[in-house]
């Protein structure tokens, strides 16, 4: 049996990070790795044994060699990752810690991606044999001409009958609601599968919640079936996923999820929830997307799809990067220990 077939399109980063949890006006020093949303999904997808495609563009400097080693070295199909442009983009990041957040500053302006061009990429060769095409609302957020590319390949999919998911994935130092909402929109007529918070669902899609206050942790379940519920109607998704997290503080985090499709979630039906002591919450989302997309692709029903995918973002959570760097077997382990962390000997 041939592996299941993903491709992925979208930005990857140098990522510099303060050590342990200094602060930017503190540090003398960064830690360099790569990362960014749909890459750190083709990451994952490798390390469950899909076959994994990543589509973006990268400077042909050591730089992006560099970037593009980093995927290879997990296994990603990177051939269709272009060489053009003159720089990759990067963030920063400051880690929190208890009542203190974490932050990200963005240095992304003029990357390669933002400078890729409509007619760029055959995505009838790129996803020929694909079985699932991802892409999230960090996109088209870096600018026009992404969002056009983005457009192009999103046609090819649908007309190719390619599952199609996106996680929303707002961004508000990358645009503004009305900017988000203006493009988001209609790109949704062309997704299956849509992933989100509560803060996604409102600032790019335009819903709001009822009674939940997720700052405070306040988590209204039934308000969450609803917004699910609403999001699907509208925009005649097949299935909803949003992601339950409840901030105590920058260490600790309850973690959980829900789904609405047509099969076993067609109530809507929540996780397992996870109590975290966060190392790295950053790609914590992705974690989710693509353990969501391996479930989907491999379990035998969608709620198993779901804990998969919530067991899979737990552990990344506890794992310093972007990538989530475990197997399909780690997190069947999680599963069936209920996450008890005892020492494997």
């Amino acid at each position: 049996m041939s592996k299941k077939k993903v491709v992925t399109f979208g930005e990857i980063m140098l990522r510099l990070s303060t050590p342990g949890f200094s602060r930017f006006i503190q540090t003398d020093s960064f830690d360099a790795t790569y990362g960014g949303g749909e890459a750190n999904v083709a990451v994952s997808l490798a390390n469950y044994g899909l076959e994994s495609h990543f589509v973006s563009a990268v400077p042909a400097n050591p730089i992006g060699d560099s970037a593009i080693n980093h995927l290879r070295r997990f296994g990603v199909r990177t051939e269709n990752v272009q060489r053009s442009g003159n720089r990759l983009g990067i963030y920063f990041l400051e880690t929190g810690a208890s009542q203190r957040p974490s932050k990200v500053i963005y240095d992304r302006a003029g990357s390669s991606v933002a400078e890729l061009k409509t007619g760029t990429i055959d995505w009838a060769n790129v996803l020929q044999g694909a079985d699932w095409f991802h892409w999230t609302g960090i996109t088209p957020a870096i600018g026009d001409r992404t969002q056009r590319v983005l457009a192009e390949a999103l046609a090819v999919a649908a007309d190719m009958n390619i599952r199609i998911s996106c996680d929303l994935n707002f961004r508000k130092k990358l645009w503004t609601t009305d900017e988000a909402q203006a493009v988001m929109k209609p790109l949704m007529k062309h997704v299956d599968v849509c992933i989100a918070n509560e803060e996604d669902a409102q600032k790019c899609l335009g819903f709001e919640l009822a009674a939940s206050d997720f700052e405070s942790g306040q988590l209204d379940e039934s308000d969450y079936r609803e917004l699910a519920r609403r999001m699907m109607k509208e925009f005649a998704f097949d299935t909803v996923a949003i992601t339950l997290r409840e901030s105590h503080s920058a260490s600790r985090n309850g973690w959980s999820a829900l789904l609405l499709d047509d099969g076993a979630c067609s109530s809507g039906r929540r996780s397992t929830r996870y109590e975290i002591t966060l190392v790295d919450r950053v790609g914590g989302g992705d974690a989710f997307a693509s353990g969501l997309i391996y479930g989907l692709l491999s379990k035998d029903n969608s709620f198993d799809a779901l804990e998969f995918a919530v067991a899979a973002s737990c552990l990344k959570q506890t794992i310093p990067g972007d990538f989530n760097l475990v197997s399909a077997s780690e997190v069947e382990h999680i599963l069936d220990s209920g996450g008890s962390g005892r020492v494997q000997r």
